[in-house]
């Protein structure tokens, strides 16, 4: 063999071992790249920059289930950097994600603050970014469970509440029919008929009132309103049943006060508690209508001397269709709405409504609403003594904030 196939081999053999070589340090560094990603907890680069841009809660979390890193919507979850989750659940999904390398999502309920605040329900993602590091998206859909179910009841309910008196007229109408030849029947039967309709237009109309509050972004009248005239208005809507019923309505308090918001609204507002006072109410008692000012907020207050609403009952009156007291109700012709309407017309023209109330006692509704100055009349706010009335001066105070009277 000559010289020049021996420095050919010699080239041949060096490039094979030159090219093994080059293989076993291409694979170690492989290796070490993919040892250092599978045991690395460093986030990747962007993935803070994203959090801090969301508008839901969202973690990245390590095999320990520790926060690595959060958006700021988390925090009031409990869920902050360097901090271990404290939900079992949490863990588990994430840990589902990290074996399943597959996105894992579950439905849970999550405390969003200190004790007692309520927990939301949340829809809880899970998707592994890296073998060691998972990210959690967190969405808040408490308040859309809420207006579903809503739906949902108010539905059932209405369905429920029109077909008691629709089945009713159509009875009636039935029985008319076949006592045609009985005209004392068809009077008789004539009466109650207009009853029962009159109770569906009731119905009716209030259903179509709740919906427009619930469902109108803005106030059809929104200025300054006299509260004298919205409780004037009130009072005189409802001084026939007074009348009927043996109630005396008084009113005292304040005058010359201001609220901004729908006149007709809030008139129907306050009318509804009158008429519920009244309704629940014995014969020869009276109601009060008290009106008075304070830190920027005017009270509005309907106390009456009546049967009083049990504690257990206080937390649901405000719900559509709900009646404390079926049997009365039903005699005085009661749909369940009205409260409801009540609660989401103050609510509308930013006020509240509280609640006083013992068994045997009677109740006191009062709604607070922000005080405005008077219209550029020339009128303006003052407070006038109280007007007595013998007999139903106890009636007519206003309510402190506990609820108790002065």
């Amino acid at each position: 063999m000559d010289t020049t196939q021996l420095a050919l081999l010699a080239l041949l053999v060096g490039a094979i071992i030159g090219g093994s070589v080059s293989a076993v340090i291409v694979a170690a560094m492989r290796a070490r790249d993919r040892v250092h990603t599978e045991t690395s907890t460093v986030i990747p680069e962007g993935v803070r920059e994203v959090l801090h841009g969301m508008d839901d809660a969202a973690i990245v979390v390590d095999t320990s289930s520790t926060v690595l890193a959060a958006s700021s919507p988390a925090e009031p979850f409990g869920m902050q950097e360097g901090e271990v989750l404290r939900s079992d659940e949490l863990r588990a999904l994430a840990r589902l994600a990290r074996t399943s390398e597959a996105s894992a999502s579950e439905t849970l309920r999550l405390r969003r603050g200190a004790p007692p605040a309520e927990p939301r329900l949340v829809v809880a993602r899970a998707t592994g970014i890296s073998p060691r590091l998972t990210l959690i998206v967190f969405r808040d859909i408490t308040e859309r469970e809420r207006v579903e179910e809503m739906r949902r009841d108010f539905v059932a309910n209405t369905s429920h509440e029109l077909k008691t008196p629709v089945g009713a007229v159509s009875l009636l109408a039935e029985a008319i029919e076949s006592a045609a030849d009985d005209p004392d029947q068809v009077r008789h039967f004539a009466v109650r008929l207009g009853a029962e309709a009159a109770r569906l237009a009731r119905l009716t109309s209030r259903i179509m009132n709740l919906s427009r509050l619930q469902a109108a972004d803005e106030l059809n009248d929104d200025r300054e309103v006299s509260v004298d005239e919205v409780v004037a208005t009130a009072l005189d809507a409802h001084a026939i049943q007074a009348e009927s019923a043996g109630v005396e309505v008084v009113r005292g308090g304040d005058r010359g006060l201001f609220v901004r918001g729908d006149a007709q609204i809030l008139g129907e507002a306050i009318g509804n508690l009158v008429a519920n006072a009244i309704a629940y109410s014995p014969e020869g008692s009276s109601v009060g209508v008290g009106v008075r000012s304070a830190d920027g907020i005017v009270e509005i207050a309907v106390t009456d001397r009546g049967i009083g609403i049990a504690e257990g009952d206080q937390q649901r009156i405000f719900e559509r269709f709900y009646r404390a007291d079926q049997a009365r109700s039903r005699r005085t012709g009661g749909t369940g709405l009205g409260l409801a309407i009540v609660k989401h017309a103050v609510q509308r023209h930013g006020g509240e409504v509280r609640l006083w109330s013992r068994p045997g006692r009677g109740s006191t509704f009062t709604i607070r609403l922000p005080l405005v100055a008077a219209p550029e009349d020339g009128s303006k706010p003052k407070r006038r003594g109280r007007k007595k009335t013998k007999g139903a001066a106890a009636a007519s105070r206003t309510p402190r904030s506990n609820g108790e009277t002065e």
